[in-house]
């Protein structure tokens, strides 16, 4: 575009009258020549805003927006419905521009937002310390396991094949650095199986999903017995949107609670930003990572809020910090807190009851179809499900996509080999398939004839 300059010639020379200097060029003598761009840069001539506008417009009618498909994907990111509070009240401007609130005496507004959000993330899983937030499922999963490692004293980190496979791998590349060691355990029949693991040396910390990535859910109470066993911390990664229905993961035992809080108010958006969701117990508060807010009274008498239990300076000397993250997404996590405190303890379980709802149709409809089977037939699906289809996953997909359907997420693609003790071709023509609570019946008996054509 051409260039652009917002002050007028009368405001420039004011602004150089009040400087003492004659010209612009004054501004820039303090730069070398030799540092100065001499005739200009060899850019093409500039276009005019209406000429850029109708370019870009262009270039993006050639992508396929999240709009334009009908979405049955989930595996730890979810259609949702966005209620236009949430983005009317989570786009005002003293959000949206809120800085770090290190100075609590001009940043209240915030420090309560964030502390409400705490409240309500805790409540949810059933643990009474959560933090800030963080970045996203996978990053609060590696802090937890950081956590864990530090509080229990050992580097050996079981970890289910069932928690989602990004989070799996974003932990064993920190691990790189950490020495942690990661020891997979796989799923049989849809269930994490620990037995099979070598006890010589003793985990620290025992790492479960629930409902896993398969959506099943896991039998907690014997993961915290196996805890106990082994004097190990006990972490799960939970879907806070089921939480509302289940026990929650603390009441089962857990120490740490992470999660993926994209399915309050935040938007798919090709990926994030999103949120990450982290609770622990009171005993691990002085390693909880990131940011804490606590609510105290001001010099007079009033209800104030600031950050508590750590400086910021705690986080930037490496060789004391308990995390090297010192941030958080404060957007996403005031977000997440309208769009909770909108919906209310009954709202939220009335979404998650009618997401169950429709997977569990979901399920039942695609069975119908001649060579298509659920991969867990004795598990009733509780976010996600597993469907076995004739051809190759990635070819019925890519027909679906032409029908308008974003059809799931294949299997083959996202796991490694061993984690569902399935066979490798079983493997290959499985897809993850999910419907929220936005999918309606005709919706999901359109996909289901979509499927059929798509799988001869």
């Amino acid at each position: 575009m051409p260039d652009y300059t917002p002050h007028t010639p009368e405001e420039i020379d004011e602004m150089l009258a009040f400087l003492g200097i004659e010209s612009e060029v004054e501004l820039f003598a303090a730069i070398p020549l030799a540092l100065q761009v001499a005739g200009g840069l060899a850019l093409p001539q500039g276009m005019s805003e209406p000429d850029v506008t109708d370019a870009m417009l262009a270039y993006a009618a050639k992508n396929a927006g999240a709009s334009s498909f009908v979405c049955f994907a989930g595996g730890g990111a979810y259609d949702h419905e966005i209620p236009p509070v949430v983005k009317a009240l989570g786009s005002r401007s003293e959000f949206v521009t809120a800085y770090t609130p290190y100075q609590p005496e001009v940043a209240q507004g915030v420090l309560q937002a964030i502390f409400e959000y705490q409240t309500l993330i805790a409540r949810l899983a059933g643990l009474p310390i959560a933090n800030a937030s963080l970045y996203d499922g996978a990053t609060s999963l590696v802090e937890a396991v950081n956590l864990a490692v530090a509080g229990s004293r050992r580097a050996t980190v079981w970890m289910s094949a069932g928690v989602h496979p990004h989070w799996r791998q974003t932990v064993s590349t920190f691990a790189r650095g950490t020495s942690h060691n990661i020891v997979d355990a796989p799923l049989i029949d849809g269930r994490t199986d620990f037995s099979g693991l070598d006890s010589s040396e003793a985990p620290g910390v025992i790492v479960v999903g629930s409902p896993n990535y398969l959506g099943v859910i896991e039998d907690l109470d014997a993961v915290r017995a196996l805890c106990d066993q082994h004097g190990a911390l006990m972490v799960v990664a939970a879907d806070p949107v089921m939480s509302s229905v289940l026990r929650t993961a603390g009441s089962r035992g857990a120490d740490v609670v992470v999660g993926e809080g994209q399915p309050f108010g935040t938007p798919l958006s090709f990926g994030g930003p999103y949120l990450g969701l982290f609770a622990c117990t009171s005993e691990q508060i002085r390693r909880l990572p990131g940011r804490l807010v606590g609510e105290t009274v001001d010099e007079e008498g009033r209800r104030a809020f600031v950050t508590t239990l750590r400086a910021r300076e705690q986080d930037i000397r490496r060789e004391k910090a308990t995390s090297n993250v010192c941030s958080n997404q404060t957007l996403m996590a005031v977000v997440a807190a309208i769009q909770l405190a909108w919906l209310g303890t009954e709202g939220l379980a009335e979404i998650a009851t009618r997401c169950v709802n429709a997977t569990r149709y979901l399920a039942e409809q695609v069975t119908t179809i001649e060579g298509v089977r659920l991969l867990l037939p004795n598990h009733a699906p509780a976010r996600d499900v597993a469907v076995v289809v004739p051809l190759e996953a990635s070819l019925v997909l890519e027909r679906l996509g032409e029908e308008g359907f974003l059809g799931g997420l294949a299997i083959e693609s996202l796991t490694q080999e061993g984690d569902l003790s399935i066979d490798p071709d079983l493997r290959s023509r499985t897809i993850l398939m999910s419907a929220t609570e936005r999918r309606t019946k005709k919706e999901i008996d359109d996909f289901v004839r979509a499927l059929a054509k798509a799988v001869v």
